[in-house]
Order: structure tokens, then C-alpha cells, then sequence
């Protein structure tokens, strides 16, 4: 909320929109650079996403999907246009993250939970331009 100084003593505060704003294109950044560090890996063949997929037991063919949707949803999410619906991308890809760490791998899913959780409230923050986005496209 902005406020007019009426005398000398008050001070201008800055608006809470602002300042959630810049709070949400760090989540955005962040995510973004860990998510499409992790494509790159697993586009690369890293050995360690290389036997983490064989140990999934779908074969390679799904690291390279992964992959390339962690790199294209991270991408997205530095596009203000495409930021919610990449968000919204990524957070299905990280349902099945944690899904596949809890009961495939049989590991700790609190760090693809945590990850799902930011690409979520990006996604709700972000939402009224998702809606915009998506309604132009099917206006046409």
C-alpha cells in the first residue's frame, strides 16, 4: 500500500505487489536454474541419472523425455507469458517425482515434494496470466 506523506515525519511504503513480485521471480529463477540443471544432466547421461533410470526400469528413452521437459520448463518459467504454465508443467512432472521416489526408488521424496510445492505457488501466483494466455489461444 502506498502512502502520500502529509508532513515530513511519514515515509513512503512500498507496495506489498512489488515487493511479492520480486519474491515470486526468485522462486522463478531458482527453480528454474535447479530444474534445467537437472534436464541438462539427464540430457547429457550423467551416469548417475543414467543408472537412477535403469533402476526406474523404463528404460532410457524416459530420462530423455524427463529431460527435456525439465530443460523446456525451466525455460518457460523465465518467460513472463509462459511462466504459469510452465509451472503447472513441472508441477505434474514433479507429482510423478515424488510418486517415483516414494514407491519406485524407494527414497526421500521431500525434495521433489519441496520442488513441487514452489512450482506451485508460482503456478497460483501467476495464474491470472495463465488464464489470459490460455483463453487467447482459444479465442484463435
Amino acid at each position: 500500500m502506498s502512502t502520500i506523506p502529509k508532513n515530513n515525519s511519514e515515509t513512503v511504503a512500498h507496495t506489498p505487489g512489488r515487493a511479492s513480485s520480486i519474491g515470486v521471480w526468485i522462486l522463478q529463477v531458482v527453480l528454474a536454474a535447479i530444474i534445467a540443471g537437472g534436464g541438462i544432466s539427464k540430457l547429457a547421461g550423467d551416469p548417475v541419472m543414467v543408472d537412477m533410470f535403469a533402476d526406474i526400469g523404463a528404460g532410457q528413452w524416459l530420462r530423455y523425455l524427463v529431460g527435456a521437459l525439465e530443460v523446456a520448463g525451466g525455460v518457460g518459467l523465465l518467460i513472463p507469458a509462459l511462466a504459469g504454465l510452465a509451472s503447472l508443467g513441472l508441477a505434474a512432472l514433479l507429482t510423478g517425482a515424488v510418486i517415483t521416489d516414494q514407491f519406485v526408488l524407494e527414497q526421500s521424496p521431500w525434495l521433489p515434494l519441496a520442488f513441487l510445492v514452489v512450482a506451485a505457488v508460482i503456478a497460483r501466483t501467476r495464474w491470472s496470466r495463465t488464464e489470459a494466455v490460455v483463453g487467447t489461444l482459444l479465442r484463435r
